[in-house]
């Protein structure tokens, strides 16, 4: 049996959101939206293509259509008519002869090839326009086929994917005009603190403004969730408990900013056990390590730091995945590490992984990163001025100038 007086050892990153995502489920219900309110929206169900995209057989070129096998040297073909986009030729077209065609246009019935308009050489005689061809095309050259680019009954999108902008112009070219999409995550935040002013107010002696209820709501509406503001409290544990009560009942997820720590006014924690249940409440990263996550009755509880660079960390690194996975989303490719030679001697101390705040860029030899400044986890500036993490695990110690580190770029939260 563990003594009771030993602290158990802090989780790692990797360990946090492992369990985190084990503990929760995507949400089900699905509304429809018209198609132009479908941005960001997770879809509830797949889609199937109801028809060829192309629809039909259609020229990639300006040019003529013709049939490859009447070609032959120095023999001339008919001109026997315009094929335009949205105005198909529908005449027989006779043999040795070609239609002129536009990018885009159906192609003819019984032609199979287009030769473009700069391979070939006009003529007129007696009122009649032929072309020569100056080589033989392959079969089906500058010819878009129906359905290659979406066959009727393919899946399109899988349940899960969220729409992107191009995703929008792909559904409507299939005439697709709402779509079915699980309804937004609804996340309630606040800011809890006696020093803490709204921005706008005069700033009296020994307070600071109250900035991370705003990079949080920010960074969630990047995400694509609806944010609930429940705005800025004071240490009063009445009102900090009436604004969890209220997050149970209409939200889906409740973040909080400070108030996670051990401090004699940290009230939010001892609401939390109050209401509901603490899952953990440390993870050994920098910065960031009193972040905790828990459970009011149906309601996810996300408690960040209340420095704001330590805020900003854990909402990425930490909550990201999660409120990911709350909201649907399905597949979602994991960070990618990169390279990176450092221009700047780094400290560390061993015992938690650290994010620090860094710059990249690539030149001749390859990417090159350099912190910004101080990294204390009080100062936003150093995250308003980056674009990337330079990450530096659990057990590293300082490093020097010139060492390869890994850097994470920053993700759409932050970019």
């Amino acid at each position: 049996m563990q003594d009771a007086r030993v602290p158990k050892p802090m989780l790692s990153a990797e360990q946090a959101v492992m369990q985190m995502l084990a503990e929760v489920s995507a949400i089900t219900q699905q509304v429809t939206v018209p198609l132009n309110q479908a941005l960001d929206r997770v879809l509830a169900q797949p889609v199937i293509s109801s028809m060829n995209v192309p629809g039909y057989d259609n020229a990639a070129m300006d040019g003529y259509a013709l049939r490859a096998g009447d070609i032959q040297p120095n023999q001339p073909l008919a001109v026997a008519g315009i094929a335009l986009a949205g105005h198909a030729f529908t005449d027989k077209v006779p043999s040795a002869s070609c239609v002129r065609i536009m990018t885009g246009a159906a192609l003819p019935a019984g032609l199979d090839t287009v030769v473009m308009q700069e391979q070939v050489t006009l003529s007129e005689t007696d009122m009649q326009q032929q072309i020569l061809c100056q080589f033989v095309p392959a079969v089906g050259e500058h010819v878009r086929r129906a359905g290659e680019d979406i066959c009727q009954g393919a899946q399109v999108f899988a349940a899960g994917h969220k729409l992107r902008p191009a995703d929008l112009g792909l559904l409507a070219s299939l005439g697709i005009a709402q779509v079915q999409v699980l309804r937004q995550l609804k996340v309630a935040i606040f800011s809890s603190g006696d020093e803490l002013i709204p921005p706008g107010q005069a700033l009296p002696e020994g307070h600071i403004y109250d900035s991370n209820r705003y990079v949080i709501a920010a960074m969630l509406q990047r995400l694509g969730v609806e944010v609930l503001d429940l705005g800025l409290l004071p240490d009063d544990p009445a009102a900090i408990e009436q604004a969890f009560l209220r997050a149970m009942a209409q939200a889906d997820v409740l973040i909080t900013s400070a108030g996670v720590s051990v401090g004699d006014a940290d009230y939010t924690r001892q609401i939390l056990h109050k209401l509901g249940q603490v899952n953990f409440w440390q993870v050994a990263i920098k910065p960031g390590k009193p972040f905790a996550f828990g459970k009011l009755q149906a309601c996810w509880f996300f408690g960040l730091p209340g420095n704001p660079v330590a805020a900003v960390v854990t909402l990425e690194q930490l909550v990201q995945p999660v409120l990911r996975k709350l909201s649907g989303e399905g597949g979602q490719p994991s960070a990618t590490l990169l390279k990176a030679q450092c221009d700047v001697p780094l400290k560390k101390q061993p015992g938690r992984r650290d994010y620090q705040r860094g710059w990249y860029w690539q030149d001749t030899t390859g990417l090159k990163v350099k912190t910004l400044g101080s990294q204390s986890s009080g100062m936003l500036s150093s995250i308003a001025n980056a674009n990337c993490y330079i990450v530096l695990e659990r057990d590293s110690g300082s490093l020097p100038a010139g060492e390869m580190v890994s850097i994470l770029p920053f993700s759409v939260m932050l970019g």
